[in-house]
């Protein structure tokens, strides 16, 4: 038993050493792996990064249409306006892979970025690269940002030759403005070619109208079946009055002369004749039977106004059609350069102490952080 006390202690103090030797070495190896990634870091985005080229330009977009003074509302201003939406649909179509193609087939854009002289891990490997990973690389390379606030576009571009920077930003923008251009006219040939149709429909509608007023008209014999009514109105009227002068005057004679007398039997004859022409002139306004002239003027009246209505509808469409035929032969967009694509004279790219720095801090903070998991570890095992 006394044999055996020392050899558990010299155990134990053996363990305790090779822990805190394994912890030294995978300190040492931690830091070490550190020191030399920092180096490599170094070795890289000193001589080795190929230098990149930054071409910036400034766009706004003007809206020359008659249509452009809008109110303002509250969610106009969130949204930041039609400006705002023009400007996100440009920012869509410079970073699209249409516009990536049309850039390759002008500028040999393929040949550029992956020029084996570069560096390879900024260059694009392979010239024969699927699209895929030509347009991830081409989102690398060009960036396009809306300002919100000011509705400005910012276009970066980034090329290995301060030409080719310029040449990339410059297409850029002219595509930018010919697609919006050729968007707003086929919006407004869209428009007219609509309008075209509904000027067709009505005008169609309105002689129809017409020619329904024209044969009512001669299906009635009348020409303006509200005219006649109003002289069939007046001679009732006057026929009336008659009637009334007449009876006054019969009542009159009575008073004084015999019912059989011919002065009375005179005026009984035209009362009765007068009467005989009331009835039939009120049977031609209004009777239960045939179809009295007040209907035939209610209908030409319903025609009338069916017709007039379908002539002001086409007299509109007429002037929106016009205007819209004027606003098709106009810019309706308008991309303003606040700042034309620059020729760089410096390479802003790769950012090499800036990068140098941030890697190696992330490094050290790495491996402090293994070393402090390899701490905690130790003192559980202890």
């Amino acid at each position: 038993m006394k044999d055996q006390v020392p050899r558990h202690a010299v155990l134990i103090a053996l363990t305790a050493r090779a822990q805190a030797t394994a912890s030294l070495l995978t300190r040492h190896r931690t830091f070490k792996a550190a020191w030399i990634s920092i180096a490599l870091a170094v070795l890289y985005w000193g001589p080795i990064a190929s230098d990149r080229y930054v071409s910036e330009a400034r766009l706004v977009i003007d809206r020359t249409d008659s249509s452009s003074a809008q109110t303002v509302d509250f969610a106009s201003i969130l949204g930041g306006g039609r400006s705002g939406h023009d400007l996100l649909l440009l920012r869509e179509y410079l970073l699209s892979v249409d516009m990536l193609k049309k850039l390759d087939a002008k500028l040999n854009l393929r040949a550029h970025y992956s020029d084996w002289h570069r560096d390879p891990l900024s260059r694009m490997w392979f010239e024969d690269a699927s699209q895929e990973w030509f347009y991830r690389h081409y989102l690398s390379r060009v960036g396009a940002e809306v300002d919100d606030v000011s509705g400005v576009l910012h276009l970066s571009v980034q090329a290995y030759t301060p030409e080719m920077a310029k040449a990339i930003a410059s297409f850029l923008v002219e595509e930018g403005e010919r697609f919006m251009n050729s968007m707003g006219h086929r919006l407004a040939g869209d428009q007219v070619k609509f309008l075209e149709g509904q000027v067709a429909g009505i005008k169609e509608r309105v002689l129809k109208a017409r020619t329904a007023v024209i044969e009512y008209q001669n299906s009635k014999g009348l020409v303006s079946p509200q005219s006649t009514v109003e002289s069939l109105v007046g001679i009732v009227s006057r026929i009336e009055g008659q009637l009334s002068e007449l009876r006054a005057k019969r009542q009159i004679m009575l008073g004084f002369l015999s019912a059989d007398a011919p002065d009375v039997f005179q005026i009984n004859l035209q009362i009765a004749a007068l009467e005989r022409q009331l009835t039939r002139e009120q049977g031609r306004l209004a009777s239960r039977n045939g179809q009295p002239l007040n209907r035939v003027a209610e209908e030409f009246q319903r025609l009338q106004l069916e017709a007039e209505f379908s002539q002001d509808v086409y007299r509109t469409a007429l002037v929106a059609l016009e205007k819209g035929r004027i606003e098709s032969t106009r810019t309706l967009k308008k991309i303003s350069i606040l700042q034309t694509p620059t020729l760089p004279e410096y390479p802003m790219e790769p950012r090499r102490i800036y990068n140098i720095i941030v890697f190696a801090l992330s490094v050290l903070v790495l491996a402090g952080i293994i070393h402090l998991f390899v701490a905690i570890i130790r003192d559980h095992q202890d």
